[in-house]
This record gives C-alpha cells, structure tokens and sequence, in this order.
C-alpha cells in the first residue's frame, strides 16, 4: 500500500463510497484486494479521528434517530455458535443520529439491537451537543430508556410509530408491508408536534444502502469480516458530511452545519494518511 500515490488511493475511496464492490475495485484498478482492504482499514482509523476532532459542540435544533439491518459473515439464522462469538457474524445494526437541518450525519454506531447500542449511540450524541434539542426516534423500546438516562429532563423527545398493513409478499419475493398511517407520541419534554419526523434519517438510510455495496439487499456483497464493515461504515459517513454536496442543501452537510467553509475533497483525507 506504501507504494500508491495520493491519486491511486483517492480513486480507491471515491469508488468504495460510490457503491462499488471491493471485487470490482480490483479488475477497475488492477490493484490487489489484500491492498485495498489494509487501505481501507487505515482510512478509516483517519476518518474516525478527524470525526471524533470536528463534530463537536453542535449547536443543532433537531436530531433524527434510526437504525439499519445488515449481516456479517451470514444471516443470524445462519451463522453458527462458533462464528458469532470469534468473529461476530450475524446480524447487525448501524445505529445512527442525523441533523435535521444540516443533515449532518452527527454519530453512528455498529452493534446488535439492544439497550447497550441504543446507550452507545446515544451517549455520542449527547457529547457532541451544545443545547437542548428535540430528538424523533422510531417506537424501539430502548431509545426512550437510554435517551432519559442519559439527557434527563434536558430533552425534548417523541416517538414516531408506523402502523403497518398486512404483508402482502409471496413466497420467494421480497416486498415490505404498506405502511397505512403513524401515530406521535411525546415522550419527555415539549416536543414541536410540527418537527416530530424520521423521514430525513429515513432517507439517510437509503443513502447508506445505495452508497456501501456491503448494505446492499439480496446479494453476496455483504461483509466477511466485521472490522471491514465498520471500516467501510466510517469511510462513508466521513465523505458524507464533508465531501458529498447534498442535493437539496447545494453545501456538503459540514458546510451546512458551519463546521467548515469550503468542499473537502477526498485528496484531502488521503493526505492524512501520510
């Protein structure tokens, strides 16, 4: 990996957060796979840091708050004893926690879905805060406990539940149930009846699907290795908020949430490295 240069390793990244494949990184590049994931490994300990160091101090109004399935190794159902407690594979969730207004990917967090990850995930948010804020999560039990442990009466917090039709799917296609209506339900605090939405984090997690091959549904893509899709996961959300101009904004998300004046270019992380 030593002997790349900053374009080589730049040219890597922007593919990997673009959607593709390590498999298809290696016949584009001719670069061999062992190289890229050492790559890929080191990036993201660079973008870990340079997060962890910039997005703090928020001063955001409104924060979004969701999960999204994935699997490691094999699906839950699939993955033996033996491989879920060396390797961790199964499934997993991707906990994550959006600025409504910025649409600043603000902290996420790798784990299963339970009352320890939605602590983690939440405790990171509650870090990088300057204010009281109002967070909308979905109606998962442990948001509410772990949200009141850690802000206290300090927030203003609701739950946005969807109700749901029958399922509708037949066997061997993959189709999810309509959703027929929502209910609000305030939780702690006051919170603006007018701003009680998942929809921004909703379409983060598209994002998220459609930008790390490895999120992808109903293929082999997934990740073997669950120190690679962490990896990958911090890759994507560092470019996310720094180097990718969102569409309605017309400013990356960093921009947007005064955290920085000008476009960051991938060129500019790679730097980091050395």
């Amino acid at each position: 990996m030593n002997k790349l240069d900053t374009d080589k390793r730049a040219t890597i990244i922007r593919g990997l957060v673009e959607g593709n494949s390590i498999a298809s990184m290696v016949r584009m590049t001719g670069i061999a796979k062992t190289t890229i994931l050492r790559l890929m490994v080191r990036f993201a300990e660079v973008c870990k840091r340079f997060h962890d160091e910039r997005v703090n101090h928020l001063d955001t109004k409104r924060v979004q708050m969701d999960e999204v399935w994935a699997f490691v190794g094999a699906k839950d159902k699939n993955a033996s004893p033996e491989k879920k407690l060396e390797m961790r594979w199964g499934d997993c969730w991707t906990w994550t926690a959006i600025d409504a207004d910025s649409k600043l990917m603000i902290a996420w967090h790798i784990g299963t879905r339970d009352s320890d990850s939605a602590h983690a995930i939440v405790g990171d948010v509650f870090d990088r805060l300057n204010d009281r804020v109002q967070i909308t999560t979905d109606g998962w039990k442990p948001y509410w406990a772990a949200i009141a442990n850690i802000f206290g009466p300090e927030i203003d917090y609701a739950q946005l539940v969807k109700l749901y039709g029958p399922d509708t799917s037949t066997p061997g296609k993959y189709s999810p149930p309509k959703c027929i209506g929502i209910e609000m339900h305030p939780k702690i605090g006051n919170p603006d009846l007018a701003h009680i939405s998942t929809s921004f984090i909703e379409r983060s997690n598209l994002t998220v699907r459609m930008g790390i091959r490895r999120y992808t549904r109903l293929t082999n893509a997934h990740s073997k290795k669950i120190q690679n899709h962490i990896a990958m996961t911090t890759i994507f959300m560092t470019m996310y908020n720094w180097c990718r101009i969102h569409q309605t904004l017309k400013v990356t998300p960093a921009i947007q949430a005064g955290l920085t004046t000008r476009l960051w270019e991938i060129e500019d992380f790679v730097k980091l490295l050395d």
